[in-house]
């Protein structure tokens, strides 16, 4: 349900912010500046500048600008290479080895000292232009006994392109992938080159969840809210493609079966936390980054619902911030850090990070740690500002490590420790 914006605002704007959504370039607007939302403690948001869509409110106390917090544990940060071809993926090898994938169509194997090993060979053709290209790689849930691994990729077709995703058996020595098949391919099939969407992510009930993008454009982009196209969509099958029988659209009418939830812009970060909640951070337009918790079969509003606007500075069209029916995000960002990839830290070398979100930020250059509490963000915390890089993707491996790729034409892949 959603909830009344009459709960919380009396005087209070929000503090000047702005920037566009990350890969799409938008002109910045100056705008009145606002005031930070209260909190139920005295805090200082972080100042992320001037906001893109200052008329929009937040729908309750703490949606945005929540308190900033501070790391009390130092870190090291090291760079094991500056070699990868524009990498947008990172997935951690129980050995601690690293597979990497690369956008125009490569996949790596980096060893733990940074070794680039030679493309594995095998996999399929790729549309590589604009957004698209090799995109998300995952380790099969019995990756140790099969040593399956999946990957989304963005696949040329007849009159244009989309999201597909396969599987294959990583050989022995990690050269190659046998037995390929392709398990997903999302529909329609087109012409475009933007919002594709395309995290992985296996559930604790052994599912695989496949975050879609709506492409962008305003001729395709209300196939968010329609139920016979994967566009904006979370897709839940089977390993093997099939679809699961408790997907709530399995036997409706004119639904696609394989949609768990709607009305989605385009969604780069996902992840599983211990309690088994997915969480989603989604791109949204000019402002309007949002952080979302998944439910089975809601619908989460685009373009109907958005804190953000267009980039010429027009509202989306007929939309509004809030509506009966459809489901808030717990959180926004505006202006937006542009989220890509996501990581629950789960590991021993950090208490102080246990169970936080980490999340790439793209335009924002800054890898964002939130600290949830019952639901709700009750901390941010902006890291690695310092470098000025844009964060593609980041992983915690078997070592308790987080693990990142960096957005450029000679990529980076950095390693982050307790300092000793």
């Amino acid at each position: 349900m959603k909830l009344s914006r009459l709960i919380l605002m009396s005087a209070l704007g929000m503090a000047t912010m702005g920037a566009s959504c990350s890969e799409e370039t938008a002109t910045q607007q100056d705008k009145d500046q606002q005031e930070p939302v209260a909190t139920q403690e005295e805090c200082q948001p972080i100042d992320m500048g001037t906001a893109n869509a200052p008329e929009q409110k937040p729908a309750f106390e703490g949606q945005t600008r929540a308190c900033e917090i501070k790391s009390e544990t130092a870190y090291d940060v090291q760079v094991l290479t500056k070699n990868l071809e524009k990498p947008w993926a990172i997935e951690p090898l129980p050995d601690g080895n690293l597979l990497v994938t690369e956008k125009p169509g490569q996949m790596r194997v980096v060893s733990a000292s940074g070794q680039i090993g030679n493309p594995i060979t095998g996999i399929p053709k790729v549309d590589a232009r604009g957004q698209g290209g090799l995109l998300d790689v995952a380790l099969g849930p019995d990756f140790g006994s099969d040593r399956m691994i999946y990957w989304s990729y963005t696949e040329p077709r007849q009159g244009g392109n989309a999201t597909s995703v396969a599987r294959g058996v990583l050989s022995e020595d990690r050269s190659r992938v046998d037995n390929v098949q392709v398990i997903f391919q999302a529909q329609p099939t087109y012409d475009g080159t933007m919002h594709y969407g395309s995290r992985l992510a296996f559930g604790p009930d052994g599912m695989l969840y496949i975050t879609l993008g709506e492409r962008s454009d305003i001729e395709i982009r209300p196939q968010a809210q329609q139920m016979n196209s994967h566009m904006g969509k979370i897709i839940r099958i089977v390993p093997d493609g099939k679809v699961p029988n408790d997907n709530p659209f399995m036997k409706k009418e004119n639904h696609l079966p394989e949609i768990w939830t709607t009305g989605h812009r385009n969604v780069q970060a996902a992840a599983f936390n211990s309690k088994g909640q997915l969480w989603i951070v989604e791109m949204g337009p000019q402002g309007g980054d949002e952080l979302n918790l998944i439910e089975k079969g809601k619908n989460y509003g685009w373009p109907t619902v958005t804190f953000g606007e267009e980039y010429s500075g027009a509202p989306v069209p007929n939309a509004v911030t809030t509506k009966e029916g459809f489901e808030d995000p717990v959180y926004y960002w505006d202006p937006v850090i542009a989220p890509s990839g996501a990581q629950f830290y789960t590991g021993s070398a950090f208490p102080e990070w246990k169970d936080n979100l980490f999340v790439g930020g793209l335009r924002s250059q800054v890898l964002v740690r939130l600290r949830i509490e019952n639901n709700r963000v009750t901390g941010e915390e902006h890291l690695l500002g310092d470098r000025k890089q844009r964060v593609r993707d980041v992983r915690q491996g078997p070592d308790g490590a987080l693990y990142l790729v960096t957005d450029q034409e000679n990529g980076e892949l950095w390693k982050i420790t307790p300092r000793q």
